[in-house]
């Protein structure tokens, strides 16, 4: 047996046949999403590790969709960890703002629309699933991919959506994860619903006072003034005075 053969091996869970990759990579996807939930720069190489092994799992049930959808994780957690560190960097912190109705707009269109386009492409080369499988499974899988597309692009933005993002990935990811027998990631789909929920509340508290800027650029959290005003009457801020301050701690 080689070094990693035994990541395609199966084991009993509560009975339920896992396989050790699928195992380990959701333990790791349950890792990231706690350490997104605390704005930790170390949610990235974590979810980096849990995609390989992800991808590993999804190509031993032939889920054509979901291993692509890996490999663009992978490749977004590089520019998503690179984001969050010069944001850290200039900021002291990671901040978190709501997208505009804008950028909202832009996303869903994105998603209905990308997960056709998606859905068309594995349905001709039949990648998904197995040959001729139904669309309905076709367009799930080519969902979970662009919903994830979609996750990591906002996550790397730091808009609060982004928890919404992973939200509508869950809400199709178990059923499918359970019929594809990967009954592992169903259970952790369901864990992460939860979690997605926590990190709504927290990231949306946490947006409150900053003012909506650029999709390209970071947003800015205004410190209220407490400026003492002098004796001989009212002092104006002078424009540009205003001081930025983070929210929280990051590790």
């Amino acid at each position: 047996m080689s070094a990693f053969q035994w990541l395609n091996e199966q084991f009993s869970f509560f009975g339920f046949p896992v396989y050790w990759s699928d195992f380990l990579g959701n333990i790791l996807a349950l890792a990231t999403v706690w350490l997104a939930l605390r704005r930790s720069l170390t949610a990235w190489p974590v979810q980096i590790l849990g995609s390989i092994l992800l991808l590993i799992a999804s190509l031993n049930v032939d889920l054509g969709g979901n291993a692509a959808r890996q490999v663009v994780i992978i490749v977004s957690a590089s520019w998503g960890w690179a984001t969050w560190r010069r944001s850290r960097e200039k900021e002291g912190t990671i901040n978190v703002r709501w997208a505009s109705w804008r950028e909202r707009s832009v996303l869903l269109v994105a998603m209905v629309a990308g997960t056709f386009a998606f859905g068309a492409l594995l349905k001709t080369a039949e990648a998904s699933f197995y040959p001729g499988a139904p669309w309905w499974m076709v367009l799930a899988d080519a969902w979970i991919f662009v919903g994830s597309i979609l996750a990591m692009y906002t996550q790397a933005r730091r808009y609060v959506e982004f928890w919404f993002a992973w939200l509508a990935v869950d809400l199709v990811g178990i059923p499918l994860a359970i019929h594809s027998e990967l009954y592992f990631s169903g259970i952790v789909y369901a864990i992460f619903f939860v979690m997605v929920v926590i990190g709504i509340r927290d990231w949306a508290s946490r947006s409150k006072g900053q003012e909506l800027a650029s999709p390209l650029e970071p947003a800015v959290v205004l410190e209220s003034r407490n400026d003492t005003a002098p004796a001989a009457g009212p002092q104006t801020a002078r424009p540009g005075t205003e001081k930025t301050n983070g929210l929280g701690t990051v590790d």
